[in-house]
This record gives C-alpha cells, structure tokens and sequence, in this order.
C-alpha cells in the first residue's frame, strides 16, 4: 500500500506479443490450442475478449492481498503468459512465494519473459503441469484460477477443487473467474448476443467470432453459476461470494 494513503496502487501491466488474427481467415476446423501461436497472441486475445479484464485484474490484486499472508503461497493455476502474477508482485509483500503453473511451455516462456520485462525480482516457480493430474498444493493462503477451470474436463473439476481446499491455510481464499451458461435459453441466448457484440466493438469480425467460437466448442465447457457454487461448497470451502458479474461471465471468491 502506498504509505501515505493507505491505498494500493494501480498496477497496469503492458501486454506482449502481436494482436490476435488467429481467426481472421478461413481455416479448417479444429479444437483450440493453447500452442505457440495462441501464447503469441494471448495479452491481446484476452484483453479484446474477456470484458472488463482489467477492472476484473484489479479486483483479483485487492482481494489477493487481502488474504496473502506472510511465507505462505500464492498459486495461479493456468498462469498463461504471467499477467495476473506480474500484476501481483507490487502489491504483496516478498514474503509470499508466487507458483505459477500451466500446461502450455509456450505460455510459461511468455510468463518468463514477461514477469522479466516487468521488473519482477521475487523468485517465482513457474511449473508446467497438467491440472487433470497435479499439481500438489500446500501452504496456501491464495489460489487462482482465473478463466482456467472452464478448460478442465468436467470429470477432474471436483478432484482440482479438493486438492486446492485441502492445500489452502485456514481462512485462506480460492479465486475463481468463469465463462458461465445459466438455465434460462432465452437469457442465454441474449448474453451470448451481447457478449458477441462486445467482441464486434473491440475489433473482431463475424468470421472470427465463427470460428473461435466453433474451435471452443469441445474445449471450454462452461458451468451454471449455481454449479459452480456448489463444487465449492462441497469440495471444502465454507464461504462463497459473487464479486464480479457481466452477462455470461463471473467471478467468486471461496474462503477455506
């Protein structure tokens, strides 16, 4: 916190690699990838299509620091290209011991790079891991995972969130960011329309907007929002709260 004021600083951290046109020609069908060329285009990706990403960043500092505590772990489980890490580091106190783990080497040389250009000095673990297997979690007041459990089969979903709560301290806090369905088709629908739009005004055409969406369609498997909530609740967490919503996107914090 500054010292003065009591008030964290904004951290804004400058994306890397090249815009995203991934999609921008036709291309044969195929599953999304989170390979080489995804990592290349990542920062841009995200930020084009995830809304409010940086409110969404900032909220996830506050919050982190509210719960890090001193020679505990901080564990962001699908790090990507190291944003949220690299956001993090001003904000907490060296005494936190970051991991950043992901299943793509790709992202993880991204991460590296970028947590270097960022001026990060603390030692940061950066593992690459399946999260269907691993990987262990122990001593953590803070775990992430930040648009990273929609991409997880829904078979090992309710074993990941175990294996965090048993690794959490007590009060410790689990941080979760989805892409959400809901019950209602209707509803659905219209903010599957929005959201569409929201990608239109930030630059995508229809075509890419076409094909992501097809090379996402056996790849991310989105929750009900209440789903969610109960893989919390009965995984080993005793509070959950929605602190973030837009549409068809959320975000919960679940203290052990």
């Amino acid at each position: 916190m500054d010292n003065e004021t009591g008030v964290r600083p904004e951290v804004k951290v400058e994306p890397i690699g090249s815009a995203d046109r991934i999609f921008a020609d036709p291309r044969p069908a195929s599953d999304f990838e989170f390979g080489a060329e995804t990592a290349g285009v990542f920062d841009d990706m995200v930020g084009r299509s995830v809304p409010y990403y940086d409110e969404i960043q900032r909220m996830i500092g506050e919050l982190a620091a509210d719960f890090a505590t001193e020679g505990s772990n901080l564990y962001d489980l699908g790090c990507s290209t190291g944003t949220t890490l690299a956001m993090l580091d001003p904000l907490l106190t060296p005494g936190v011991h970051f991991v950043g783990v992901d299943n793509s080497a790709a992202m993880l040389a991204q991460a590296k790079k970028k947590l270097a250009s960022c001026g990060v000095t603390r030692p940061v673990d950066l593992q690459l891991a399946d999260l269907h297997e691993g990987p262990a979690i122990e001593n953590a007041s803070v775990t992430l995972l930040v648009l990273t459990l929609q991409f997880i089969r829904p078979l090992y979903r309710e074993r990941l969130v175990r294996r965090i709560a048993q690794g959490t301290n007590e009060n410790g806090c689990l941080i979760l960011v989805e892409k959400l369905t809901t019950e209602n088709t209707l509803l659905n629908r219209l903010f599957i329309k929005h959201y569409y739009d929201m990608k239109r005004r930030k630059g995508y055409s229809d075509l890419e907007i076409a094909q992501k969406r097809e090379a996402l369609e056996n790849v991310l498997i989105p929750y009900r929002p209440q789903e969610n909530r109960a893989l919390l609740l009965d995984n080993g967490f005793r509070h959950v709260e929605e602190f973030f919503r837009w549409y068809n996107f959320d975000a919960m914090i679940a203290v052990k």
